[in-house]
Parts: C-alpha cells; sequence; structure tokens
C-alpha cells in the first residue's frame, strides 16, 4: 500500500498511532495545535529543513534512519543551549507513491529518537511532494539555567569537544565511492549521535560558548570566534582519528580533514573557563585567544565546512 491509497487523514492517523508523548506534551496530534509545557517559562525553539537529494536519498538509508536523524539534528541544537528538549512539530511531504511502510519506519524513527531525551512530536503538517521534504521544529526547557550562546567564549578559556567529529563525513565519502565496507562510518552519515546529555551537563559546569557541529568544526568554531569577537586555536595533536585512518587510507584522503571540516556527527563543541575540571568524555582540542579567526596549529587545508549556497 502506497500513502496515496492511505489518504491524508489515513496518513496522519496512522503517523499519531505510531509515536508516544512525553510528559511535556500537555496536547499532542489531533487538534489544530498542540500544547506543550514550558516549566521554565521560556522555550529554546530551533528548526531545520531537510530535503531528499540535499541531506539524505533513500537509496542510501532507510525511513527508520531518516527519521532519526531528522530528529536528532534538530535535538543537537536545543541541548547545544543548554536546554533539554521537549517536543518536535514536523512538516512532511511525501510523493504520493511512498510505500506506507516506509511511512512506518519514519515515524518509528522519530519515536526512537526522542525517546533517549525524554521528548516526543507533538503534531505536524503533511502535504503530497514530488520528494520526501522534512521540516522539523524542536523545542526545549532551560530548567532556571541561563542558555548557553556562541557569544560568551573568552581569552583563556579552553575549547573542548563531546561527540565525534569526522564520521558523518567519512560515511559519505564512502557511500560515493560505493565503498560497502567501514559499517561504523557509514552508518554514522545515516543515523548520527549526538551527545545529548553533555549539553546541559556543560550548562552546569559553567561553559562561556556552544554550539553543535553541523556544518564542519572549523566554520562552526568560526561562528563563536565571531560572535565572542576571540581568536581560537586548535591543537591537532588533540584529534582522535585512529578510527577514520583506514577509510581514509583507502580514499586517499587526510583523516584530520574529516574530523575538522566533516559536519553532519553534531558533536558538541563549547568553551570552559580554564581551570574547570571536565569529565573524560569532554576532550579539549584547543584554546580561545586574543584575535580573530580560526587555525590549527601548522595544518593547512584549502577546504572548510559545509555551506548550502557555496557547497
Amino acid at each position: 500500500m502506497t500513502v496515496g491509497e492511505l489518504g491524508e487523514f489515513g496518513v496522519v492517523g496512522r503517523i499519531a498511532g505510531r509515536l508516544s508523548q512525553g510528559v511535556a506534551v500537555q496536547l499532542g496530534p489531533g487538534d489544530d495545535a498542540a500544547v506543550v509545557a514550558a516549566p521554565d517559562g521560556r522555550v529554546v525553539v530551533t528548526t531545520d529543513l531537510l530535503l531528499e537529494g540535499r541531506h539524505f536519498r533513500r537509496d542510501w538509508s532507510s525511513g527508520y534512519e531518516i527519521g532519526r536523524k531528522a530528529a536528532a539534528q534538530n535535538l543537537a541544537d536545543v541541548v547545544a543551549m543548554g536546554a533539554r528538549p521537549t517536543a518536535l512539530v514536523v512538516g512532511l511531504g511525501l510523493p504520493a507513491d511512498a510505500p506506507v511502510s516506509w511511512l512506518d519506519a519514519l515515524a518509528d524513527g522519530f519515536r526512537d529518537e526522542t525517546a533517549l531525551v525524554g521528548a516526543s512530536v507533538a503534531g505536524g503538517d503533511i502535504a503530497r511532494s514530488a520528494t520526501v521534504v522534512l521540516g522539523v521544529t524542536a523545542m526545549g526547557d532551560l530548567g532556571g539555567r541561563a542558555p548557553v550562546t556562541r557569544s560568551g567564549a573568552r581569552p583563556g578559556d579552553v575549547i573542548a569537544i563531546a561527540g565525534r567529529l569526522g564520521y558523518a563525513a567519512a560515511g559519505l565519502a564512502l557511500l560515493h565511492a560505493s565503498v560497502d565496507r567501514f559499517p561504523e562510518l557509514l552508518d554514522a552519515h545515516r543515523r548520527p549521535e549526538p551527545p545529548y546529555a553533555c549539553g546541559p551537563e556543560a550548562a552546569e559546569l559553567g561553559a562561556t560558548a556552544m554550539l553543535d557541529v553541523s556544518d564542519g568544526l572549523l566554520q562552526d568554531l568560526g561562528h563563536v570566534a565571531a560572535a565572542s569577537e576571540v581568536g581560537i586555536v586548535l591543537d591537532p595533536a588533540s584529534f582522535e582519528v585512529g578510527a577514520l585512518a583506514e577509510a581514509a587510507a583507502t580514499l586517499g584522503v587526510d583523516p584530520l580533514e574529516w574530523a575538522l571540516t566533516g559536519g553532519d556527527d553534531h558533536a558538541l563543541a563549547a568553551a570552559f573557563p580554564r581551570g574547570v575540571r571536565l569529565p573524560p568524555h569532554w576532550r579539549v582540542v584547543g584554546e580561545v585567544v586574543d584575535g580573530t579567526g580560526v587555525r590549527v596549529t601548522g595544518w593547512e587545508s584549502a577546504a572548510g565546512g559545509w555551506d548550502h549556497f557555496r557547497g
């Protein structure tokens, strides 16, 4: 059966029937709008657009993996502000010939990814489209804390990373090269694993600036440097590229380039005051200095991060 045969209301009902509701969602799918609790009195809000052929391919990723990826990249933006995710709303464009089984898998992916952080899909909208289009808005609660923005880094702070870097970029390069090896890297492109708990943790540890790495570490830290009016210096020896090395050798590339310029892993990069005792899952990779921009000691490359209009 296809979604066209199911009909609009059938599609909406089928999605709603596969989703669970988190405690923050007081009124979920079925009305003109949802009602989501905001215990802090403030709501952190972010939105992302995913386009078939640009952000994912259905011949490379299952509906389940696409659902998890779409949820993950929005949830990561919420935790990067130091907040805890509460709910998503999803705009979905679908071809009429999309199988209902694919739709079921997509909904299951959203359900399982949001469950990792105690959030859920509160509602959304659906329309017929020539390709799959996903517009996802995520909400979060700060729990009484100030948001961690990009503009608070100060000279003397250290730069630390939580999560993986370069894995998703390596997986994408392998898919383009039709190399069906290195499943950990291929899976990283299809379904990122953001370190969700580390966002609120960083806020509690006193992070002065933070963001999730979606467009490449160098480009994203450039946003921190610009917003904070500082420079950032990274130590290439501090990056863990061992898991990327064999795949990089297979494709003839520098694994450090994947780690520094590859996006879509949704690791967290944060600045902390020097002297803060960081848990071991935070790796110090550099420091904040007087100046501008981001540089990597002894490393040069023409590559940058992802830009939707220049890429």
